[in-house]
């Protein structure tokens, strides 16, 4: 039995056997495996989802369990019941739990603080975890590898960016490279992590809060959208601020080659055009889709107590 709170509960060889389970599911070589035959999967959302709520639901099904789901106004949480005593007596009638909360991780650990259910972190308010997993298995399906790739990132440093933070920097020679709005960056415990794994791993990890001078060239151009699930900006006029990340088409110019991701939803015309999101360089529905084959990895990597078969890859 294992949880997933965060991208650093995932030693190095871990973070590669679920992007590679996650490929195999995308690529039908997974097999039909069921290792939630016989068992119960809590799925609780807090706050709106499309594709994480829909992708652990169906995963789940796939793999042979049955589902409870709850909604924002369902638990006792909300009359006062502890955090620790909630996740005590899920344990007792779950074998999973997938939760997005918009809150902070710490809650999502007191459910994990026992030894019969696992617990995923489907978003909270410091790191979206099964965002990342999904974004590196996109990555590798694409391009067959993630060791040496060149991302470009533009928009707020959100829990989305965080994870990709934490998760980029494992792979030796990949280049990640954010420009995030003055005043949006990504935190700084989560830059010291991510650096420390850059150090380690021979990655590179660069934050630029302005759109001045050259862009390299890049594989991937990277965006979320402006409006952050559950947040507001401190900012009256952070449109203003932002505009300048825009991703538009004129970057296709610096980038030819690269390919568009986006964890959606998507609102055109703020963080990305039309052009781009609709074009031809964009993978971010394939991305969208992985996000089921990427969940079926990371719920059979709870229920297996870490283990997986899929090879490491690069």
């Amino acid at each position: 039995m294992r949880s997933l709170i965060s991208i650093d509960d995932l030693t190095d060889d871990e973070l590669r056997a679920l992007v590679g389970r996650g490929v195999e599911y995308s690529t039908g070589r997974a097999g039909r495996p069921s290792p939630l035959d016989g068992q119960v999967a809590g799925i609780y959302f807090r706050m709106t989802s499309t594709r994480t709520r829909t992708a652990f639901s169906s995963g789940a099904l796939r793999l042979g369990g049955r589902l409870i789901t709850y909604g924002p106004d369902d638990l006792q949480t909300n009359t006062g019941e502890s955090s620790e005593d909630t996740g005590r007596v899920f344990s007792r009638m779950l074998d999973v739990l997938v939760a997005r909360t918009g809150g902070p991780s710490a809650e999502l650990r007191a459910w994990a603080a026992q030894d019969r259910m696992s617990v995923v972190n489907a978003m909270s308010a410091e790191e979206h975890p099964t965002q990342a997993l999904t974004d590196l298995t996109t990555l590798h399906a694409h391009f067959g590898r993630i060791k040496g790739l060149r991302i470009l990132y533009l928009g707020e440093g959100n829990n989305t960016a965080a994870a990709l933070a934490l998760a980029l920097t494992r792979y030796p020679e990949v280049e990640f490279d954010l420009r995030t709005p003055p005043g949006y960056g990504l935190t700084d415990d989560i830059l010291r992590s991510a650096r420390a794994h850059a150090a380690r791993s021979g990655a590179r990890l660069t934050e630029r809060h302005d759109m001045d001078g050259p862009l390299g060239t890049y594989d991937v151009i990277y965006t979320t959208r402006w409006r952050t699930t559950g947040t507001s900006k401190a900012d009256d006029d952070w449109t203003r601020i932002f505009a300048p990340f825009q991703v538009t088409q004129a970057l296709w110019d610096h980038s030819p080659s690269a390919v568009f991701m986006h964890d959606l939803p998507a609102h055109r015309g703020e963080e990305v055009t039309a052009q781009v999101l609709d074009g031809p360089a964009s993978i971010a529905f394939d991305q969208a889709e992985n996000k089921m084959h990427s969940a079926m990895a990371v719920l059979e990597w709870c229920r297996q107590g870490g283990r997986l078969d899929a090879g490491s890859l690069e």
